[in-house]
């Protein structure tokens, strides 16, 4: 039975991920830099720390990995403050949880600063019982060193967590924490739908269809 509901951030649980892309050509830009074609698949999974590591040497940036992540907060932080909505039905997932005594966490790439910004913009501060970030772990996904720390954290077994992801790297992971998963359809990673259903144990468009096919009652 589900004891604790963990759930990736970005194409998950917010419709986010359209934000990012806009956000590396402007940056980039700034040094003269074209965006690769294959950029955000290259860093999918990565941490924020990783990422900003991985931009500071494939593009030779002069900035510190301190400014990158700050510049990159900057850029971000009114457009999750302002405009990015919750996915359609988590409000009333997360509803059903409490009721029901399943502990919430989040296990996310981004940044402390934008998880905390986009669950306080949506009011959800009293829901999750713990937000932890990739930068936080060793590793980011497809490691399972978040879900794993994320469980530790809720005093959950893995075994009894469902894991809510939107990308294969996350998929991945939390597979390799010995957790359930649920791939969630999000557009930005529509054409990995085929690979998202084949590794996933199971697959939604909309999080109100899980609690009506009794996904948190199995054994």
């Amino acid at each position: 039975m589900i004891k604790a509901v963990i759930f990736d951030l970005d194409g998950s649980m917010v419709d986010s991920m359209w934000i990012w892309r806009s956000i590396d050509i402007e940056y980039l830009g700034r040094f003269g830099i074209a965006l690769p074609d294959k950029l955000q698949a290259d860093i999918e999974g990565m941490s924020f720390s990783e990422t900003a590591a991985y931009f500071k040497e494939r593009f030779a940036l002069p900035d510190s990995l301190e400014q990158i992540k700050e510049d990159w907060n900057r850029m971000a932080w009114d457009k999750y403050e302002r405009e990015v909505p919750l996915k359609k039905g988590v409000k009333e997932l997360l509803d059903y949880c409490k009721a029901n005594g399943i502990l919430l966490g989040i296990a996310t790439s981004n940044s402390r600063q934008l998880v905390e910004t986009v669950v306080r913009a949506h009011h959800l501060e009293s829901y999750f019982d713990c937000i932890m970030t990739a930068c936080e772990v060793e590793k980011g996904k497809p490691a399972p060193d978040i879900y794993l720390a994320v469980s530790d954290t809720l005093k959950v077994s893995p075994a009894d967590c469902l894991v809510f992801e939107d990308i294969v790297p996350g998929i991945q992971a939390g597979i390799a924490a010995g957790m359930k998963v649920c791939a969630v359809y999000d557009q930005y990673s529509a054409y990995q739908d085929d690979e998202k259903r084949r590794q996933a144990d199971y697959y939604t468009y909309e999080f109100k269809e899980l609690m009506e096919n009794g996904i948190f009652t199995r054994q």
